[in-house]
């Protein structure tokens, strides 16, 4: 089954994308990377004849993997050209979801902070009711106590050293 998957991943790869790399995957299937538009496919062994698990996603900054956002069963049989088809369509899935829409009076995003982007259809942290709007981060009680016990553990280690001299 993997000659079988690793010869339809490379006439994949070559219609789908100029540059591209195929290798197996640990769960016996095979991955297809697009580097440079940021997008894998995978696919992998289902258990029946001639069909495979296709599986598509984004390649996140640092070249790691996200999760498969979308996933079909296709027939190995059909032509290289039906799926590749199928493969578009699921990279395209992919590419609408990774770049949520924005509204072109949406205003500031998260915060104000420049560089964030809100999830579509989510309210801010702030905004919501029963919430506190989140401060700096303090030292929390239970540092404090650990700190405390060190301090102590510390305080009666020196006073057995220094304070048994006679007067």
């Amino acid at each position: 089954m993997y000659a079988q998957l690793r010869e339809t991943a490379d006439e994949l790869a070559g219609v789908l994308w100029r540059e591209h790399t195929v290798y197996r995957e640990r769960g016996g299937g095979v991955v297809i990377r697009g580097e440079h538009v940021r997008r894998w496919i995978s696919l992998a062994p289902t258990g029946g004849k001639d069909r495979a698990l296709l599986r598509a996603g984004r390649i996140l900054d640092g070249g790691t993997t996200a999760p498969a956002r979308t996933e079909v069963v296709v027939d190995l049989t059909a032509g290289t050209a039906e799926l590749a088809t199928v493969c578009r369509r699921l990279l395209a899935d992919v590419a609408a979801g990774a770049e949520p829409a924005r509204s072109a009076g949406s205003g500031p995003s998260r915060a104000g902070r420049p560089g964030k982007r809100e999830k579509p259809g989510r309210a801010a942290r702030a905004a919501r009711p029963g919430r506190r709007p989140r401060r700096e981060r303090h030292t929390s009680p239970g540092s404090w106590f650990v700190l405390l016990c060190v301090a102590g553990v510390l305080g009666a280690w020196l006073y057995g050293l220094f304070g048994s001299y006679p007067s």
